[in-house]
């Protein structure tokens, strides 16, 4: 089967390349520079921006499609240029006759008042929709792994702080997932047809709030933290003094921080069937990220080739 990648160079991009390419799949990924592109040498690489109409159609000769582009943090308004981004991929996608498109949205429900981040995830995925072609959608809150922006911001939150004064957003309630199972699950429903066209929820085994995620985290780097939550302290406002504590962009940290008010817990657990998988642990997810070092384009299609067989 031939498969694109849209966000290689990604978080999650640059796993999913690795595995797919550890399980044979003819895989084409589609990067903004042919240059700055260190994957595996066996997948073909197609240069192009989705926000160039046109600058990409040389890689939509396969039969599926991941799209895992995000563009927080390149400043000014990303919902627009999502949403630009994935008009642009819907239509291009359709008339390239395209059997199907995944994608990796984010969790919470419609009515919860979602956060402008969680909106644009939720935006995209319906721009996606539009497509002549079908679209399975996975959700997933927090994931865990050496990479992942998200869990950076809570290790270092949880790391250089032995106190912590933080809103009453600590007690909203997350469900993470470790980027092993993210992983499994993308790939296993690029492998059961049955999955085309549906929305499922990932999640891993536990349902934790903020404050014992960041506990979590502390413990596994061998001290405790105390917190002290305070009303009156709005997750805007602690999005200003985490850029004295991290050194994430400001221009991530805000918007992700803007999205812990919402509770992003799976609802719907079909996916656990369809994909059967053992799920890591919140500490053991954790703790494999931790003891995670940067690493090269064939250490981390070895490590790959582990997470797809749970090793």
């Amino acid at each position: 089967m031939r498969v694109l990648v849209t966000g290689a160079t990604g978080f999650v991009g640059s796993n999913l390349v690795d595995a797919l390419v550890d399980a044979d799949y003819e895989v084409t990924v589609l990067t903004r520079s042919r240059d700055r592109y260190d994957g595996p040498s066996e997948v073909r690489v197609v240069e192009g921006n989705v926000l160039d109409p046109g600058s990409f159609d040389d890689a939509l000769d396969v039969d599926v499609a991941f799209y895992l582009i995000h563009s927080m943090g390149a400043g000014g308004d990303y919902a627009e240029r999502d949403r630009r981004a994935a008009r642009n991929f819907s239509e291009a996608a359709g008339e390239a006759d395209l059997d199907r498109v995944i994608y990796l949205g984010g969790l919470g429900t419609d009515q919860d008042d979602l956060s402008p981040h969680l909106r644009s995830r939720r935006e995209v995925e319906r721009v996606l929709a539009l497509g002549d072609y079908d679209l399975t959608v996975l959700r997933a809150a927090i994931i865990i792994g050496a990479g992942s922006i998200s869990f950076q911001l809570i290790r270092q939150l949880a790391g250089r702080l032995p106190v912590m004064i933080t809103p009453k957003w600590v007690h909203t309630e997350c469900q993470p997932i470790a980027i092993r199972d993210v992983i499994g699950y993308l790939v296993g429903v690029l492998d059961r047809p049955e999955t085309a066209g549906e929305t499922y929820e990932i999640g891993g085994p536990e349902v934790l709030t903020y404050a014992e995620i960041l506990k979590g985290t502390r413990r596994q780097l061998g001290s405790t933290l105390r917190i002290v939550p305070v009303p009156v302290l709005t997750p805007r406002l602690s999005s200003w003094w985490i850029r004295f504590v991290t050194d994430v962009d400001p221009a991530v940290a805000r918007p992700l921080i803007d999205g812990v008010k919402n509770s992003v817990v799976v609802t719907d657990t079909r996916i656990q069937d369809i994909v059967p998988q053992d799920r890591l642990s919140f500490e053991a997810a954790v703790a494999d990220a931790l003891q995670a070092e940067p690493s090269t384009a064939e250490t981390r299609r070895a490590r790959a080739g582990r997470l797809l067989r749970g090793q």
